[in-house]
């Protein structure tokens, strides 16, 4: 009959020695290995996180306008007690807008809402090319890309001083905060628009100076394709303010 002969002596067991282990890895599914993918951060999850964030603050955001909407109507029918008549009086009031640089102002936001689509598609073609750049051997050609970010940061600060320039054509027709409760609506209503647009502008600042950080092209792409959205919304906020002050007077 056949018998075994181990090639360790019997008596080397349980002093030191051990069994060879297995390589490192635990197969060929990547699962529980250290490979050089093991630690990329994967955009994509990254991106799906960001846009759920977005979406809870636009959320938000939209309350808040809500709020100060049925403020103003509920305001605008509501009487006040004037102590020198002793009656109920409606000081609602009047605002005389400037109308055209509004529209203006209007033109610039909606045109650079355009450009900030442009920019972000094209952030989404640079994060999809990647991988195939980083291919030795492999060349697009010499791609040229159009500055629709600094578009529209520039178009984004303009209509800022627009909306500056308004204000102060409202206090040069005799219009403030506290003229009536109209005006104060309307200043409320413009600069807590403007306050939100101004978040817009700084991570736009921030997306355009993320390549000159040498930031991954994919992380760029989250701050751009993030404050897209945001700056889409940022201009349906918009018109839906002016049309607000235009019609709800």
């Amino acid at each position: 009959m056949a018998t075994y002969t181990p090639s360790t002596p019997i008596d080397h067991i349980g002093h030191g020695h051990k069994p060879p282990m297995p390589p490192a890895g635990g197969g060929d599914d990547g699962r529980g290995g250290d490979g050089a993918n093991s630690g990329a951060p994967n955009y994509g999850a990254r991106l799906r996180r960001a846009r759920l964030g977005l979406i809870c603050g636009l959320a938000t955001v939209c309350m808040v306008f809500i709020s100060l909407t049925s403020a103003r109507i509920v305001r605008r029918g509501l009487p006040t007690f004037d102590g020198a008549s002793n009656s109920y009086v409606r000081d609602w009031g009047r605002v005389d807008l400037p109308w055209l640089l509004l529209a203006i102002n209007t033109a610039v936001l909606l045109v650079s809402s355009v450009t900030m689509e442009f920019a972000r598609r094209q952030a989404a073609r640079e994060a999809a090319l990647a991988p195939v750049k980083s291919i030795p051997g492999v060349s697009l050609g010499d791609e040229r890309s159009f500055p629709w970010l600094g578009i529209t940061v520039f178009l984004g600060i303009s209509f800022l001083a627009g909306q500056w320039l308004a204000w102060g054509e409202l206090h040069a027709r005799g219009f403030f905060v506290d003229t009536n409760p109209n005006s104060s609506f309307v200043f409320l209503l413009t600069i807590a628009h403007a306050v939100h647009l101004c978040g817009g502008v700084i991570a736009l600042l921030w997306a355009a100076s993320a390549s000159l950080l040498r930031k991954p092209v994919e992380a760029r792409r989250i701050v751009v394709d993030i404050t897209a959205w945001y700056w889409h919304f940022m201009a349906v906020l918009w018109v839906y303010v002016f049309a607000l002050l235009g019609f709800a007077r």
